[in-house]
């Protein structure tokens, strides 16, 4: 029964809208227990004021999603699967301020063998989609993580998002989640296969 845990930051609303959709697919596979969790959004008042929409997105995603505990959270799941929108080709400071805090989880291996995979989204095209699902998913390599992209191990991704990660370019689009979906499946089988094989190796030791 693997534990999945999707983590974004979001300021619009549209990346929130990915995360739904990995959830989703996350949960389509038989006794996965999946959790959500938005990153605080870090931008002044007075920027989010300063721009229409920001100020009423950020009210909506703080009702509908509760934020992330704590870092030490991250531990407790079997598989974490992060997005967030791209700041030019990275990923956001909310999200680079929780992986820059998990030194403690570092130190004591505590995500060596967890499921990786990561999402992102842009408001213009070629804007660094595939870069920013790779700033993060080098932070889960030095953790040790195996990374489960989703490749092009499904029709869907020949239509959108990229073989790294769900993407949108703009808002997503219904194929950018059917991606999302489809790769959030992916990060729970996958998930299954190593928590049942982790199982059985530690039955051997014994």
């Amino acid at each position: 029964m693997p534990k999945v845990l999707v983590v974004f930051h979001s300021r619009t609303g549209h990346t929130a809208r990915l995360a739904d959709a990995v959830a989703d697919g996350a949960r389509s596979v038989r006794f996965t227990e999946v959790d959500v969790r938005r990153l605080d959004d870090l931008a002044p008042a007075s920027v989010i004021e300063g721009v229409p929409g920001w100020k009423e997105s950020r009210e909506q995603l703080a009702a509908k999603y509760r934020t992330l505990e704590s870092f030490e959270r991250l531990a407790e799941y079997d598989a974490l699967v992060l997005g967030t929108p791209t700041r030019y080709g990275v990923m956001s400071a909310e999200l680079k301020n929780l992986l820059d805090a998990t030194g403690p989880l570092w130190n004591s291996g505590a995500l060596v063998d967890k499921v990786g995979s990561a999402f992102s989204g842009t408001a213009t095209p070629h804007g660094g989609n595939e870069l920013t699902i790779q700033s993060i998913t080098t932070v889960m390599a030095h953790h040790g993580m195996i990374l489960v992209p989703p490749g092009y191990t499904d029709p869907i991704m020949f239509k959108a998002g990229s073989p790294y990660g769900a993407t949108y370019v703009g808002q997503p689009t219904d194929d950018d989640l059917a991606v999302a979906r489809h790769q959030g499946r992916r990060v729970a089988t996958v998930a299954e296969w190593v928590r049942h094989a982790k199982s059985h190796a530690h039955g051997h030791q014994h």
